[in-house]
């Protein structure tokens, strides 16, 4: 490939660009800028001419035509090998343009806005960009197009070793990454503005697209493979896991050892790491096969630990754990103590590293918070989507529906209870006693099955603990078994048509309970 002679830089995201511009000129290359980009590598030291020196017209309209000329997609258009394209810039003295770093306005970010105008999320349109990020793209054989700053390494090294060109298979892979760029940039204003009504005065209302529960009338997605995986569930599938490239959520969690993530891995970590999110105050959360089978809160992550393997120690062999805190040296020394597969956390200490180093293959992963607003779920020709389960429960939200009430401690697990138990695999009992469950029944086609189970996998006493029930009762004989294993208190939704012979079978056994009026189903 030939030597890059030319490029033109105009980014939203400057980062590292300065770096990068700066081995371009040491190749000898020409840089061509527009605005705050130029004005940015100007600072740097770096030289650079503005774009209307290539035109020969100023930037105007606000910004709006910088680089919609035929001096730029002349310059980047043209193919080298064809004779007549070669005479026509010659002849009109357009310059060939041989590579284009182009990042788009932030137009999502500004859509999702607080406080933004329809005007703002209008004006964060890129048009100057997408163009010439499709013209080169088109033009791959002869352009290179870099669309982000996590190509720019690759490239500069590359450049280094063959003096100042790109091979033709980069030109291809960012040709392809830029087409892909283009098309997420235009699906993300296209499901935005389809879900902005104007009224008859020519008002743009624009809730639904910052925090509003409105649905697009059309779904369109675009996530990044992030990897391949060895296999799915099971062997004999095939599995990859695709990323939105925010950096946040567990998508895009940093793994900082251990062997790479297996496609049950990665489930039980949402499980563990939505779980480990529902409280404020160190909690740890032992998850299998999805299910909580130890949830404990403490004054400290180490105690929460110990709380919540004494749970069921033998369900978290081979487990996975979410916190909510940076995980310290005394916490990792005892997690260390037992078979893990993963352990998720904001992050870790410089000393929990160490301590999990010997475990080569205990796979650690920094995650960073994500706020998640749907979840979907495939149907065979279709996608299911709702929005995320977020109700935040206090016990002014409560009813006491039992002639009993609740005493303070009581009270406090009921909460407890059913933060846990919202993450638990419906139909779902589970019980708890001084912030950390206790027995967990999960997953069965009977609620009074559930109550069984999770009373039978009790390893810690059950007597005078509290149990909170994921959906309403539809006869009095979960109650009865709950009352049975020796909980004093409930937690459940209400609703039932039977809700009054459940009530007098608490007041009959003596419970306390009470009702939220929202239901936690888990499919």
């Amino acid at each position: 490939m030939a030597k890059i002679q030319r490029a033109i830089l105009s980014v939203t995201d400057k980062t590292g660009l300065a770096d990068f511009a700066r081995k371009l000129a040491s190749h000898g290359v020409e840089l061509i800028s527009t605005g705050g980009t130029a004005k940015l590598l100007r600072d740097s030291g770096i030289p650079v001419k503005d774009i209307s020196d290539l035109t020969g017209f100023p930037e105007m309209l606000d910004g709006r035509v910088k680089t919609l000329h035929p001096k730029v997609h002349g310059g980047i258009l043209h193919l080298r090998g064809n004779k007549e394209h070669v005479a026509t810039v010659a002849e009109h003295g357009i310059l060939p343009i041989d590579m284009v770093v182009v990042n788009l306005y932030a137009f999502e970010k500004t859509a999702s806005k607080p406080g933004a105008h329809f005007e703002e999320i209008i004006e964060n349109i890129d048009i100057g960009g997408p163009s010439m990020v499709r013209s080169a793209a088109k033009n791959f054989q002869d352009v290179a197009i870099v669309t982000s700053p996590e190509q720019y390494a690759g490239i500069a090294e590359e450049m280094d070793k063959s003096g100042g060109s790109v091979s033709l298979q980069t030109h291809w892979k960012l040709a392809q990454r830029a087409f892909a760029t283009t098309a997420a940039y235009d699906s993300a204003i296209a499901s935005a503005l389809e879900r902005v009504p104007v009224d008859e005065a020519g008002k743009f209302d624009i809730s639904n697209i910052q925090g509003g529960s409105g649905f697009p009338p059309t779904l369109r997605l675009s996530f990044n493979k992030a990897f391949d995986l060895r296999y799915g569930e099971n062997p004999h599938q095939k599995a990859a896991l695709y990323s939105d490239g925010t950096g946040l959520g567990v998508a895009n969690g940093r793994q900082l050892q251990g062997k790479e993530l297996s496609y049950n891995n990665i489930v039980d970590l949402q499980a563990a790491w939505d779980l480990a999110q529902e409280f404020d105050e160190p909690v740890v959360a032992i998850i299998k096969h999805t299910n909580p089978c130890g949830t404990a809160v403490s004054s400290t992550l180490v105690e929460a630990y110990k709380r919540a393997l004494e749970a069921d120690p033998v369900s978290a062999f081979g487990g996975v754990i979410g916190v909510n805190r940076e995980i310290d040296e005394a916490t990792a020394e005892e997690m260390a103590k037992l078979f893990l597969e993963v352990i998720a956390a904001p992050s870790f200490s410089e000393g929990a590293k160490a301590r999990f180093a010997a475990k080569k293959n205990l796979r650690l992963v920094e995650v960073k918070a994500f706020n998640q607003k749907y979840t979907l779920k495939n149907v065979s020709g279709g996608v299911l989507v709702q929005d995320n389960d977020v109700r935040p429960l206090t016990e002014a939200d409560l009813k006491v529906v039992s002639s009993r009430k609740p005493t303070e401690a009581e009270m406090k697990d009921l909460l407890f209870a059913w933060k846990v138990c919202k993450h638990v695999k419906s139909n779902a009992i589970l019980y708890a006693k001084d912030g950390r469950s206790v027995g967990v029944g999960a997953g069965q086609m009977s609620r009074v099955d559930s109550a069984r189970i999770g009373a039978m996998k009790a390893v810690l006493p059950v007597k005078g603990s509290v149990a909170a029930s994921d959906a309403f009762f539809p006869f009095p004989d979960g109650v009865e078994v709950i009352a049975e294993a020796g909980a004093t208190a409930i937690i459940q939704p209400g609703g039932s048509v039977k809700d009054q012979e459940v009530i007098d079978a608490a007041n009959r056994l003596e419970l306390a309970m009470v009702t939220t009026g929202v239901r936690h189903f888990r499919h």
